[in-house]
C-alpha cells in the first residue's frame, strides 16, 4: 500500500475543502493518487444525493441582482435542509455569484443551463454546487430563476427567505417607489397585477351579484352602474387580490396604481417567490 502523507491529504484537502478523514480515506482508496481520489469523492456524490432524494427542503434563501438603473433584474433560489445551512456562507456565495451570472451574462431559460455557465474563477456553477453538496452533506436545490425587464424594482426580506421582483412600464422618476412597490408585494401577497389579469368568471359572478343588489334598491341604472363600479373596486382590492387595487402600504390614503402614476408608471407584473411555497 502507497504511503499516505500529509502533504498529501493537505494538498487533496485544499483541492476539494472537504474533511481531513476524507481525503485521507479517499487517498488510502486510491493508493496515494490525488487525481484517483478525486473521482472517488465525485463518486460519492452520487450516492449522498440518492440517499437523501426523499429529504424535505424546507429552508434556503432567495438571490436578487439588479441593473443600477432599474432596467433588468434577475432571482434565483436555492433549497435545502436545514436553517443553518439557509443562512450559511457557501449558500450565499453560489446563490449571489449564481443571480448575478444571471443578469449579467448570456442567460439562461433552466436551472441546469445556468448551472453549466462558468462562474468567476473559471469553473462551472455545477462544479461549486456539487463541492457545496460534499462539503455539507444535506439535499441542496437550486430550484428556480428568473430574468425580468425593468423598469423593475427587488426586495429580499431580511431573512432572505422572501423574494420580489416587481416591474412597471413607463418612464418612472423615481425607482426607489419600485423598491417601495416590491416591498409592499412582499407583505401584503397580492394575487395577481392588474385587474385584467384577475379570473374573469369569477369576477363576472360578482359583478352579477352586484347588479342583482343593486336593482333591488329601485335606483335608476346610471346610479346603479357607479355603485356596482365602486362595489367592484373593492372586489378586486379585496377579493381578488389585485396589486394595482390595493392601498399601499406606505402611505394607506393612495392605491398602488395612484403612487404609481405619481411618478410616471404604471403596474405590469411581478414575480414573489417564498421558501416553502
Amino acid at each position: 500500500m502507497a504511503e499516505i502523507t500529509a502533504a498529501t491529504v493537505m494538498k487533496l484537502r485544499e483541492m476539494t475543502k472537504l474533511p481531513m478523514m476524507k481525503c485521507k480515506a479517499a487517498l488510502a482508496e486510491a493508493e496515494g493518487d490525488v487525481e484517483k481520489a478525486i473521482e472517488i469523492l465525485k463518486s460519492q456524490l452520487g450516492k449522498l444525493i440518492l440517499d437523501r432524494s426523499e429529504n424535505a427542503t424546507k429552508e434556503g434563501r432567495v438571490f436578487v441582482a439588479e441593473k443600477p438603473d432599474g432596467s433588468e433584474a434577475a432571482m434565483v433560489e436555492i433549497q435545502c435542509e436545514s436553517a443553518p445551512v439557509g443562512s450559511g456562507e457557501a449558500l450565499a456565495a453560489l446563490g449571489q455569484s449564481m443571480a448575478d451570472a444571471l443578469l449579467n451574462g448570456p442567460g439562461a431559460s433552466s436551472v441546469d443551463e445556468l448551472l453549466a455557465q462558468k462562474a468567476p474563477d473559471g469553473r462551472t456553477f455545477k462544479e461549486h454546487y456539487e463541492e457545496m453538496l460534499l462539503q455539507i452533506r444535506e439535499k441542496i436545490v437550486v430550484t428556480r430563476l428568473a430574468r425580468v425587464k425593468g423598469p423593475v424594482g427587488s426586495y429580499i426580506h431580511h431573512n432572505g427567505k422572501t423574494g420580489v421582483l416587481f416591474q412597471a412600464e413607463g418612464e418612472p422618476k423615481n425607482l426607489a417607489v419600485l423598491r417601495d412597490i416590491a416591498m409592499h408585494i412582499a407583505a401584503l401577497k397580492p394575487q395577481v397585477a392588474r385587474v385584467e389579469d384577475a379570473d374573469p368568471a369569477a369576477a363576472g359572478v360578482e359583478r352579477e351579484k352586484l347588479v342583482a343588489e343593486a336593482k333591488a334598491t329601485g335606483k335608476p341604472d346610471n346610479i346603479i352602474d357607479k355603485i356596482v363600479d365602486g362595489k367592484m373596486k373593492v372586489y378586486y382590492r379585496d377579493e381578488a387580490g389585485v396589486l394595482a387595487e390595493q392601498m399601499f402600504a406606505k402611505d394607506d390614503s393612495k392605491s398602488v396604481s395612484q403612487v404609481l402614476a405619481e411618478v410616471g408608471a404604471k403596474v405590469k407584473g411581478f414575480t414573489r417567490w417564498v421558501i416553502g411555497e
